[in-house]
């Protein structure tokens, strides 16, 4: 039989990074929850957490953490039917999510608030390139994701979502500077662009799209999506942005099309674990909705 209060130890100390923080939200002592996972080494033979700042699983420690998630979404779906055997009401639950930053930050943070304003459910929501989320959860660190992924994880659903349109932007001044002559190979060679981090290959692809061929591009990193606009506005580089994010600048002229009529459309997919969870099936059920009203029909 598993020993539950140390393997809920174990994702506390995961989960919050450092075995003081663990201590806290389960009020023990920070003795108390070494010990517990001291215990779980033993018998598991091996690490189950890399000491550091932050704390992080080992693989096998990451497994087991993966298990306590589903027991508690299970725990959730009986005290849901057995009232009595939860008093003091049916506890949040932790659901841990991967989602692109472009997405976070127009469409999908609401939705995510209207479900855990209604749920009893605590958001973990982790942000990577759509190109990487579904890596998430193969390895087990999130029950959903947005991912430009159609293809489903072991053991999870897929469904379309629906795309998000991109739109190649800059400032007018910034097109004076590097395309008075045009926009080709040697002009996107010169001129600054935007990327969000080393994952995020839009403007490459853009890029390559339009010309037909590998344009090495010199680049300024911002990993946010709002920086993004603002750098762009202000003249730093030009870069592809979501086009739910940029309606007010491309009104008022402070952002045009580098190209006109040249947008990316990014395919996105919903992918959640394959568990009997109505903790889950809600959040799909918002999710989807919200996509369908603010995402290009899939």
């Amino acid at each position: 039989m598993l020993d539950y209060a140390s393997l809920s130890a174990l994702a506390a100390v995961v989960r919050e990074g450092s075995f003081e923080r663990a201590a806290r939200t389960l009020h023990v002592t920070p003795s108390a929850i070494s010990q517990r996972i001291r215990l779980l080494e033993e018998r598991a033979g091996c690490a189950l957490v890399v000491r550091g700042q932050p704390c992080v699983a080992t693989e096998t420690g990451r497994r087991l953490c993966q298990h306590v998630d589903r027991v508690r979404l299970l725990e959730h779906e009986l005290h849901g039917t057995l009232p009595a055997w939860a008093p003091e009401g049916v506890a949040r639950v932790t659901l841990p999510v991967a989602v692109n930053a472009d997405s976070l930050a127009t469409w999908f943070a609401p939705a995510v608030a209207g479900f855990a304003t209604k749920a009893p459910a605590l958001m973990e929501v982790a942000v990577d390139d759509q190109d990487h989320t579904a890596e998430w959860l193969r390895t087990g660190e999130v029950m959903a994701a947005v991912t430009s992924s159609a293809r489903p994880a072991v053991g999870c659903n897929s469904q379309p979502l629906g795309a998000m349109r991109y739109l190649a932007t800059v400032s007018p001044r910034f097109v004076a500077r590097y395309f008075a002559e045009g926009v080709g190979a040697g002009s996107l060679a010169r001129a600054p662009s935007l990327q969000f981090n080393t994952k995020d290959e839009l403007q490459s692809r853009w890029v390559r799209r339009l010309c037909h061929r590998h344009v090495e591009l010199p680049r300024h990193s911002l990993p946010s999506p709002h920086a993004f606009v603002i750098a762009a506005v202000a003249g730093m580089g030009w870069g592809l942005q979501p086009e739910l994010m940029i309606r007010a600048q491309l009104k008022s002229g402070a952002l045009v099309e580098l190209v006109p009529d040249s947008p990316m459309d990014v395919p996105l997919h919903w992918q959640q674990a394959r568990a009997a969870s109505s903790l889950l099936d809600g959040l799909t059920r918002q999710v989807v909705s919200a996509a369908g009203s603010a995402l290009l029909p899939p």
